[in-house]
This record gives structure tokens, sequence and C-alpha cells, in this order.
């Protein structure tokens, strides 16, 4: 079965940062933007965060939009996305908002690796369905496992491990930014991605498909897996 076509989302501040060091949760994005998401979110199958996502922020990760969820029913889809977390260690809380939201149609999945997969059983037992991929978790691995389960179009929302091991895999189809005005200027803050070496190295440009103003927010779509024209110097 053919992988699932990757969309990676993110907001971020103008200078690189998808959160604050602050206890309450930064909202980067606006009201006219989240709304966006929430249609990107309604297009996909399923979504995918990772475990440092899901315990700072808690999320429950559905469509919010009853016209939305109404269009997926009249098309034969399940109201809510098929949720997905990747946890290497298995050390997520099963009181969290996310195992028990927008579930009603199939339980959320957990890619981990073997030694995650023990500990993880015990502690949500049939909230969700533990995928143990081994040793490592390996993304090419995670999007073969959710081609076979008939994903075609898979949303990615974070955090920054994820966005970075998915980029340097090559794996993102579409990579929308979000950015917001502010400036977070925090050295331990979350930022986009890690240092990592990534495909094409430093002066690869990725393509640019669109760049839209909402709001006080720039919404830009690149194609990573293409490049942009060189451009010339002055």
């Amino acid at each position: 079965m053919p992988r699932p076509y990757v969309v990676l989302s993110v907001a971020v501040s103008v200078d690189g940062y998808i959160d604050d060091l602050v206890p309450e949760r930064l909202n980067l994005s606006n009201p006219e933007d989240f709304d966006r998401v929430d249609q990107v979110r309604a297009e996909c199958d399923a979504i995918l965060i990772g475990a440092e996502t899901l315990r700072r922020d808690n999320p429950r990760l559905i469509i919010k939009n009853e016209a939305r969820l109404s269009a997926r029913v009249a098309a034969g889809k399940p109201a809510h996305l098929q949720k997905i977390v990747v946890s290497a260690s298995g050390e997520l809380d099963p009181e969290a908002k996310f195992w028990h939201h927008g579930v009603e149609d199939r339980r959320p999945i957990v890619y981990t690796t073997d030694t995650g997969g023990k500990t993880l059983r015990d502690r949500l037992g049939e909230l969700a369905t533990v995928v143990s991929l081994g040793e490592n978790v390996e993304f090419g691995s995670v999007l073969d496992d959710l081609g076979q389960r008939g994903i075609e179009r898979l949303m990615i929302e974070g955090g920054t491990s994820i966005h970075t091991a998915v980029l340097s895999a090559g794996l993102a189809d579409e990579l929308h930014i979000a950015v917001a005005p502010l400036l977070i200027g925090q050295a331990n803050a979350p930022r986009f991605v890690n240092p990592a070496e990534f495909p094409g190295g430093t002066r690869r440009r990725m393509r640019l498909v669109d760049s839209t103003r909402i709001g006080d927010v720039v919404l830009l779509r690149y194609f990573p897996k293409e490049e942009s024209a060189e451009c010339e110097s002055a």
C-alpha cells in the first residue's frame, strides 16, 4: 500500500520558536488561522503528534466545526480523524484529553519501541492501539503501517523532534508555516526544528507555492520535496 500524503503544519514566532517557557499555553495563531487549521484537519484522514506535544499542550486534536464533521460523515468518513502519537519511552498519561475526545469511531494509535510497548499496554489498556516498531521509531515504518491501515492523507502537528525527524528524512509532502508577529527570544524555548542534516544541505531552496495573509499571521506553504529555481545575484 502507498504511504500517506504528509502535511506538516506548524505555527512559529518570527524568530522560529513554537512556544515559550511560560506554563500557560502560548497561542501563536489567531482565530482565523485556527479555523484554517480546522479545515486542513477536516481534509485529512489522520493527525499525528509527538509525546512531548501531548504532555505539554494536552490537546484534544479534534475537528471543531460541526458543518465539517457532518460533511465528513456524509462522505462516508469517520467524523473525527484517526489520532496518532509517537512515544519511544511510553511515558504517557492515560488521563490526557487526547484519549477521551473524538475517539468514538476508533482508538488512537501509539507508535513506540519494543521497550515502550509494554509500558503503554499496561498504562493505556483499551484506550489505544499500541504498535511496537523495534528498538527505534523510524518514520518511514510509521508511514508504511499507516498506509496499510488505509490512511491516505496525514497531518503532522509537532513538536520539535517530530518536525525534525520527518523533514530530515524527506518525508513531508507539504509544509504549512504560520508565522506569528511575536518574538520569543528564550534560548531554552522549543524551536521549530532541532539541528539536523536536511535533504540537499544548507543551499537547497524548497519551492514556495503560496503565501497568504490571515489577519496578523502569514501562512507560507512549501513543497519540501521540490526545489525552486536558484535566485540570481544582483
